[in-house]
């Protein structure tokens, strides 16, 4: 065996190891350490500072809820045992409750693709906001030229118009129609009287419909703009109304009715200009057509079967390329269903239809349930907009119930038609 033994190690590695040390000096040591603390400080207390304010916001958020609350709380006590005695409003209930609306519109919307929702809501235009309050007077000038047979119509100032947006500023134009006074006579069993019989009512045709440009950023806007057709015979004035609408222009369609004037055209003599001035008022429907609707109800597969057969319209003169369709949609328990469109039909006096369309109904029990009827004109030879002839409203409220929809209600799994008018 050959002994192990051990050697010292060289005297030049261990002074290499002893020797080593930072190249710094205790000087410089001290303020890197004094740095560093420094920075950790002010980390946490940076740290500290967002919790604090994380911790105050949620205190404030949860003290403004309690607080809209109690208001709310407050107000509804107050409404019941308030009687006939009225308070000022409070301006942050009506806040928080039309934030709240706003959102319910939007949760129901939600429920449907976003393209059917922006398509309904353009096709919505036609049927505008009527503010409960009409201020205004619109001026204009009617002429008839016995010699041409020729109605003008001239429409000059629109003057009082008040802001009802504080977020922008009206954008008014006059939207004319003139209408024929049928001798037809409609009896609408939706129209009651006082002693629940259905009241009768002419049906009317519109002859002509013009519109005026939009004068942007005032409440008394200057136009000028004329107008005129041609009628046949002068007994004509004796059966033909001129409806003048005011409007503020929404570029979504969803024009809004400031008011309307109606004039008598056989109550006037207009063998010379005449310039008259009247107070706009609130705009009232005109009976334009019938729509005989089907209804059945499917509680098991909650299902609601809404059939189009027959569409009956005032005599007109009717292109041969008119057509006629109709576009139905749903509202049940605050939720908006997918609208569906009828086939396209040629138009006649009777245009038959004979097509039923099913809509799944969300939940029961149907607290509240309407079902909206627009019907369409348009061309095929040509490229043309389409023109809304009419609309219609069947459903049930939570206070009255329409009789179609009673009598649906009560003959379960069989379909009920009812000739419905057909309003403009």
């Amino acid at each position: 065996m050959v002994p192990l033994m051990d050697y010292p190690a060289p005297m030049g590695l261990l002074s290499a190891a002893g020797d080593l040390s930072m190249p710094f000096s205790n000087t410089v040591k001290y303020c890197i350490l004094g740095i560093s603390v420094t920075l950790l400080l002010l980390a946490l207390g940076i740290l500290a500072w967002q919790a604090f304010r994380c911790c105050t916001q949620t205190y404030t958020t949860y003290t403004r809820q309690d607080t809209v609350n109690s208001e709310l709380l407050y107000s509804e006590e107050k409404s019941r045992t308030a009687g006939n005695f009225s308070g000022a409003p409070s301006t942050r209930v009506e806040e928080v409750s039309t934030k709240v609306r706003r959102l319910s519109r939007c949760l129901s919307q939600a429920s449907f693709p976003s393209s059917g929702s922006s398509q309904a809501d353009r096709d919505m235009g036609e049927q505008a906001n009527i503010n409960n309050v009409v201020n205004g007077s619109l001026r204009f000038s009617i002429y008839y030229d016995q010699l041409q047979s020729q109605l003008v119509v001239t429409v000059l100032q629109v003057e009082g118009l008040l802001e009802h947006s504080q977020m922008r500023s009206l954008q008014p134009f006059v939207n004319l129609r003139l209408m024929w006074a049928g001798s037809e006579v409609v009896e609408l069993d939706d129209c009651m009287d006082e002693e629940g019989e259905g009241t009768a009512s002419v049906l009317w045709t519109v002859l002509q419909e013009w519109r005026t440009r939009i004068v942007k950023g005032s409440c008394n806007p200057l136009y000028g703009d004329q107008f005129s057709c041609i009628l046949q015979e002068d007994k004509e004035l004796h059966h033909i109304n001129l409806r003048m609408e005011v409007r503020d222009f929404d570029k979504f369609s969803r024009h809004t009715v400031l008011g309307e004037v109606r004039v008598a055209l056989g109550q006037l003599n207009i063998s010379y200009p005449l310039e008259l001035q009247e107070d706009l008022k609130i705009p009232q429907k005109d009976l334009v057509g019938e729509v005989l609707l089907s209804l059945k109800i499917l509680p098991t597969s909650q299902r609601l079967e809404v059939g189009l057969l027959k569409v009956k319209t005032g005599p007109t003169e009717i292109c041969s390329d008119a057509v006629l369709y109709a576009r139905i949609s749903v509202q049940c328990n605050q939720s908006k269903l997918r609208y569906q469109k009828t086939s396209a039909v040629a138009r006649c006096l009777v245009t038959v239809f004979n097509e039923v369309l099913m809509f799944s109904l969300p939940e029961f029990p149907l607290e509240q349930c309407k079902i909206l009827v627009y019907v369409y004109e348009t061309h095929t030879t040509k490229k043309s907009t389409k023109h809304l002839i009419g609309q219609l409203t069947v459903g049930k409220e939570k206070s009255s119930e329409d009789n179609h929809w009673n009598l649906m209600m009560r003959s379960i799994r069989q379909p009920i038609a009812k000739w419905h008018g057909l309003l403009m």
